[in-house]
């Protein structure tokens, strides 16, 4: 006979998903959210895993989607991509100077320009972001020029018998003026993608602000640092030993002397 469920169970209304998902075969929650006006989505990122540390149980496994899984692979990257730029630069440069020593003095204008990229950032409010870090591993050929002009050339003079703290000083006085016309024509190239304004002009604005802001203080210390560190780094002597000569007389037959004393 039919029997009242009411009879067997009680029934109450409840809420509950409506399904149950999955992410790599394990239950999964997405939660999304939008980055409040005034922050990064760095420090929203760095917020969020805080306090996921202090209410999930342990063992949970927090992955991320969209934008923000495209920051973390791009973050992470980053690093690995900066040390091979440096790497490939530097074997290329040891294959042109035939020399492991002439290289670290021009790689020596990267830390300059990094820094001057991000004291702009900061001056204008930047942001760390994808745009950004292409600008800083474009740095590393834009800002190396200035010092293979200078190694270069004080190379020659070396070369010729200049003394060689009179070859480094005469290398940056005479290439001052190519070293200026080409920060300068590049600065220029990027002061567009600084003011830029319509869609996209956010990126176009950070890659802006990185490329002149380390051109702009590489450059200031490019024209000191460079030849500082080639002083020290030089395996050469400073001076060339004098070489005293003496004349020979000539080994020549007894009858040939009285013609050549007379």
């Amino acid at each position: 006979e039919p029997v009242p469920l009411s009879n067997l169970v009680s029934i109450q209304e409840t809420v509950a998903p409506k399904a149950l998902n999955h992410y790599d075969k394990m239950r999964a929650v997405t939660i999304s959210a939008s980055v409040a006006p005034g922050y990064t989505l760095g420090e929203a990122l760095e917020g969020l895993e805080t306090t996921a540390r202090q209410i999930v149980p342990p063992g949970t496994r927090i992955s991320y989607a969209g934008e923000t899984k495209e920051f973390k692979e791009a973050t992470g990257g980053l690093l690995f991509v900066f040390v091979l730029a440096l790497v490939v630069i530097y074997l290329v440069l040891a294959a042109q100077f035939e020399s492991f020593i002439h290289p670290l003095t021009i790689l020596i204008s990267v830390p300059p320009a990094v820094t001057g990229a991000v004291l702009a950032l900061k001056l204008l409010d930047g942001t760390m972001n994808i745009y950004t870090q292409i600008g800083l591993i474009m740095l590393i050929g834009l800002v190396t020029k200035n010092a293979i002009l200078i190694v270069e050339f004080a190379n020659q003079l070396h070369q010729r018998g200049t003394e060689l703290r009179t070859a480094i000083v005469e290398a940056a006085r005479l290439r001052l003026r190519p070293i200026l016309m080409t920060s300068l024509s590049t600065v220029l190239g990027a002061v567009p993608l600084a003011l830029a304004s319509g869609a996209g002009a956010a990126s176009r604005q950070q890659l802006g602000t990185v490329i002149i802001g380390g051109i702009v203080f590489s450059t200031l210390l490019t024209l000191f640092l460079v030849p500082a560190v080639y002083m020290l780094f030089s395996r050469q002597p400073a001076t060339r030993p004098a070489t005293r000569v003496e004349p020979v007389e000539p080994n020549l037959p007894e009858p040939a002397r009285p013609l050549l004393e007379g």
